[in-house]
């Protein structure tokens, strides 16, 4: 049987999946970004699901919830993200998600920002076409160290 992946609308449901994702240790450490509570969580998403401008799928993997992916804007520029459950790493979930939102999201340019540690994440940023632009420095919490970060485009 071949592995299934497809995008679909985010539910109330794929929420209490999204927050156990995110509270693991090794995945916020490869993303460099803390975990949040689960009621800042539930709050953000809240904030996400209602923007309009916010083009965000759930990732189905063989039917299972796997992650999310989006699309919005964030300081003028129209960025991507995603976020993959550690037990669906390194399966190619993460490339063909994004392959499939890129199908999606028309507009260019898109940005993505990956920290320098993260190879795979920048590696499926590069199979899906985005280049490195720049680098740079960012604290994604005040307790935290900073973060290096490479700035990819797809233009």
């Amino acid at each position: 049987m071949s592995n299934t992946i497809t995008l679909r609308e985010i539910i109330q449901d794929d929420l209490p999946i999204f927050f156990e994702h995110q509270l693991d240790p090794e995945a916020a450490k490869m993303a460099a970004f803390p975990s949040r509570e689960k009621e800042t969580f539930m709050a953000h998403w809240a904030k996400i699901m209602a923007n309009e401008n916010v083009i965000n799928r759930t990732i189905l993997f063989n039917g299972q919830v796997a992650g999310n992916v989006a699309s919005f804007e964030m300081e003028g520029e129209r960025e991507v993200c995603y976020w993959i459950g550690r037990e669906f790493w390194g399966l190619g979930i993460a490339s063909e998600s994004l392959k499939q939102l890129l199908g999606q999201e028309v507009r260019r340019p898109l940005f993505a920002h990956v920290a320098k540690h993260n190879v795979a994440s920048r590696r499926v940023l590069e199979k899906c076409g985005f280049v490195v632009i720049r680098e740079d420095k960012w604290k994604p919490d005040p307790n935290q160290d900073e973060v290096e970060e490479f700035i990819l485009t797809l233009k």
